[in-house]
C-alpha cells in the first residue's frame, strides 16, 4: 500500500468531483478506481459531492459500478439530491415545473414533490427549478418564463456551471439553462445549491462527524469545486484531468479571488501518493 503525500497523511475523509476527476463520459480517467481502493485501504471515507444533476443518486451508483467503483447511494451528495433536500426544508409536497434530466426529477419525487411538465395553470407551479438539460428547448423555456412572470414560481437552479467535460472536449453546461431563464425573466435564482455554494460539503462534514482539518476534496474547476472546498475551510486539491489545463494550472497564483487557489495542484490522482 503506498504512502499519501504529507499535506494529505491526517485525512479522514475524501470528496471526489465525478465529471473530470473520475471520469469523461463513458471512460474512466487514468487509475481513479484504484486510487479510490487505495484510499479506502487507508480507512478514509470517500464521498462523491457532483454538480451534474442528470443522474440520480441510485443512476450513480451503476455508473460506478460500471467502472469497477463500488459504491452506495449514501456515499453521493449530488446536486439534484441537495436541491431536493433543501426544497423540501421551503415547502412540502410543492409542485415544482423542471428544467432538468431524470435524475433531478427522481430525487424530487423521492422528496414527496410533484413534477409538472404541462401545468394548465401557471399559478399552480410552486418552483421552478432549472438544472443540466440534454434535451432543452425553446417551449420548456417558455415554460419556465411564464410560470415565473406570469405565475409566482420562485426560481432555483442546481448549479450554474457553464461547461461539462465530455470524452472529446467540453459539452454546454447547466449554466446556459439557468442563465436563458435568466435572460427572458430578468431574474436571477434565489438561490443556486450546488458547488461553489459550501452548503454540501458541510452537510457532508456533519453527516459524517469530520472536522474540515480532516477533509480534502479532489476537483478539475477553481470556481465550483475548489472555491466551495476553500469556503468550507478543507483542503483542496485540483487535478488536470477535467476542465482546468495545465496552462490555466500556471496561471493559478495570479487569481484575483484568492479563494479559487487550491492547496494542491495533481497532473493525475496518483500523485497524492509517494514515489
Amino acid at each position: 500500500m503506498r504512502e499519501l503525500i504529507e499535506e494529505l497523511k491526517n485525512i479522514k475523509l475524501a470528496i471526489f468531483d465525478l465529471d473530470g476527476v473520475i471520469y469523461r463520459g463513458q471512460k474512466l480517467i487514468g487509475n481513479a478506481d484504484k486510487v479510490i481502493q487505495e484510499l479506502k485501504e487507508h480507512s478514509i471515507k470517500i464521498i462523491y459531492n457532483s454538480n451534474n444533476s442528470t443522474l440520480s443518486r441510485e443512476m450513480y451508483v451503476e455508473r460506478l459500478k460500471r467502472f469497477n467503483i463500488p459504491s452506495t447511494i449514501s456515499d453521493f451528495y449530488t446536486s439534484a439530491y441537495i436541491t431536493a433536500a433543501e426544497i423540501s426544508k421551503i415547502k412540502k409536497h410543492a409542485k415544482i415545473y423542471i428544467i432538468g434530466d431524470v435524475g433531478l426529477k427522481k430525487e424530487l419525487k423521492l422528496m414527496g414533490h410533484e413534477v409538472i411538465s404541462h401545468p394548465g395553470d401557471y399559478n399552480m407551479i410552486d418552483f421552478v427549478i432549472v438544472g443540466l438539460d440534454v434535451k432543452f428547448t425553446y417551449n420548456k423555456l417558455a415554460i419556465a418564463q411564464k410560470c415565473i412572470l406570469d405565475g409566482n414560481a420562485q426560481f432555483f437552479a442546481t448549479n450554474s456551471d457553464a461547461t461539462l467535460p465530455a470524452e472529446n472536449g467540453l459539452m454546454p453546461g447547466a449554466g446556459v439553462m439557468v442563465k436563458a431563464v435568466e435572460v427572458c425573466t430578468g431574474k436571477k435564482p434565489v438561490k443556486i445549491f450546488g458547488k461553489p455554494n459550501p452548503y454540501g460539503i458541510q452537510l457532508i462534514l456533519n453527516d459524517h462527524g469530520i472536522s474540515p482539518e480532516q477533509a480534502c476534496i479532489f476537483g478539475d474547476r477553481l470556481e465550483t469545486d475548489i472555491l466551495a472546498g476553500n469556503r468550507a475551510g478543507i483542503i483542496t486539491i485540483a487535478v488536470l484531468t477535467g476542465v482546468l489545463s495545465k496552462s490555466m494550472a500556471e496561471k493559478v497564483k495570479d487569481l484575483e479571488d484568492k479563494q479559487c487557489i487550491p492547496d494542491l495542484i495533481v497532473n493525475s490522482l496518483d500523485e497524492i501518493f509517494k514515489n
